[in-house]
């Protein structure tokens, strides 16, 4: 026990020295769960993804063609508001940014936000420009498995940091909705759960932007 400890440190103090360690973190070699709520059943055969709003044409996916969009496979550090930080976690799943590209989502000139809608109406907000950045993934697969029903199966939205690319806007982990069921293009921002309960509307994790002031 004792040398698992000091390996944790030690990690912790390299994640520092990187700059890879965003002020008021703490690192977690496990992966908690948190969310709001019970876990949603899934039930493939009635499962869909929508892309609606500020879009050209809506899109409705059953999950059989959900699964043949292309895939991406992703590395980012995550964060959460609760102050845990995880490293080199490995996420697959498929990148808005791929769709816009393919033409299957063209969102219209008035499009500048974006909100997910999950399970039981949750929702989380985020603007534009993070949804189609590299660091944002609809995600199927974590560490190379089937999420887990607790981390969002069959899909979620997550974001993170990219080690080597501290240029990319980065909000903590809480932006990115598990049990995810669709899209809302948006003119305006409209706030989602956690930010009409009190948190910051940006949470960018570098600012510690974690609730409104």
């Amino acid at each position: 026990m004792f040398e698992s400890i000091q390996k944790r440190k030690q990690d912790e103090q390299r994640f520092i020295e990187e700059g890879r360690m965003p002020p008021g973190q703490s690192y977690t070699q496990r992966f908690p769960v948190l969310h709001y709520g019970p876990v949603p059943h899934f039930d493939p055969a009635k499962w869909d993804f929508k892309v609606w709003g500020e879009v050209e044409i809506p899109l409705n996916l059953t999950w059989e063609q959900f699964n043949e969009l292309p895939r991406t496979q992703l590395k980012m550090d995550i964060h959460c508001v609760t102050r845990w930080s995880k490293f080199d976690t490995l996420w697959e799943g498929v990148s808005v940014r791929t769709l816009v590209e393919l033409g299957m989502v063209k969102p219209l000139p008035s499009a500048k936000y974006v909100l997910q809608h999950a399970e039981y109406g949750f929702t989380a907000n985020l603007p534009l420009e993070i949804v189609l950045a590299e660091n944002f993934l609809l995600a199927t697969h974590y560490d190379g498995v089937p999420l887990s029903p607790d981390h969002g199966h069959p899909l979620r939205g997550v974001v993170g940091a990219i080690p080597d690319k501290p240029e990319v806007k980065t909000p903590y982990l809480w932006k990115g909705a598990k049990w995810l069921r669709g899209l809302e293009f948006l003119p305006e921002d409209k706030l989602g759960f956690w930010e009409e309960a009190g948190y910051h509307n940006e949470a960018d994790i570098w600012k510690e932007q974690r609730f409104a002031r």
